[in-house]
């Protein structure tokens, strides 16, 4: 029997190894596409060191061309991709939802969206003509809770997440399933619910239930809690600023005020 192959996009030390760990575990083949090389390399050798088939293939998913390649070179190498995990690291800018430019927002669109558009062009026209296979996405607890201080990731992530679950209500009837996955906790080792080998199961639970387009990990209600939190306390500052403002307007202008009579004074006394 042919062993199935995964291909984890974003393969870094914490939830990229998870996943792969959780796959190759059940006799899954992996292969790994991140951009630094070192990583990779560590990465393989404990997964080879567990009896699991795994290669790197090094490149920047912001460069879509160079995303595009290491799919292909993934297939090439392993064999047609049964299950696509797109899950890069959050990098770059972060921007206040107010102070979200064209820049900042289309530096996380890069990375979130079109690096998994492009991944997914690459493997869906053959997971299409078999009539089966994968593509597990993964998103920020952003996605579908509005965060002021997530304001350009929340953007990209919300869009990658609407994309998804469209994905899946068109390709389920061809046998392609598409779901996500939305982390709405800090990934922590040793944690019973965010260790990333228990969140690795996850995914490949989710995996095995076609007819599933999301799975949450974490509390999103405490999530929801701190965004509220970060708001009161966001507000509360700024009135802070304003009222110290105001008042110091009102100082200054009582304190130009007063000098100005006394100079009036002065003068008639001088006249």
């Amino acid at each position: 029997m042919v062993a199935k192959t995964l291909v984890v996009v974003g393969a870094g030390p914490g939830l990229g190894r998870g996943v792969a760990r959780a796959f190759g575990r059940r006799g899954f083949q992996v292969g790994l596409i991140a951009r630094s090389k070192d990583n990779l390399a560590a990465l393989v050798g404990e997964l080879t060191s567990q009896g699991i088939t795994a290669a790197a293939f090094p490149a920047d998913i912001r460069d879509r061309a160079a995303l595009a390649d290491a799919v292909r070179r993934a297939e090439e190498t392993l064999g047609p991709v049964d299950v696509l995990e797109y899950s890069p690291s959050p990098t770059g800018e972060i921007t206040q939802a107010a102070r979200t430019t064209v820049a900042s927002a289309a530096a996380q669109f890069e990375l979130h969206v079109l690096g998994a558009v492009t991944a997914v062009g690459q493997v869906l026209p053959q997971m299409r003509a078999r009539g089966e296979g994968a593509l597990l996405l993964t998103t920020g607890v952003s996605a579908t809770i509005a965060a002021p201080f997530l304001g350009n990731v929340g953007l990209a992530m919300a869009g990658l997440r609407n994309w998804a679950h469209a994905l899946h209500a068109e390709l389920r009837p061809q046998g392609v399933h598409v779901a996500t996955v939305t982390i709405a906790s800090a990934i922590v080792p040793g944690d019973e619910v965010t260790d990333p080998d228990v969140i690795g199961d996850r995914y490949y639970e989710l995996y095995r239930q076609p007819n599933r387009r999301e799975e949450v990990i974490g509390d999103p209600e405490a999530f929801r809690a701190l965004v509220a939190e970060h708001t009161e306390h966001t507000e509360h500052t700024e009135h802070t600023e304003h009222t110290e403002h105001t008042e110091h307007t009102e100082h200054t202008e009582h304190t130009e005020h007063d000098e100005h009579t006394e100079h009036d004074e002065r003068a008639g006394r001088q006249g």
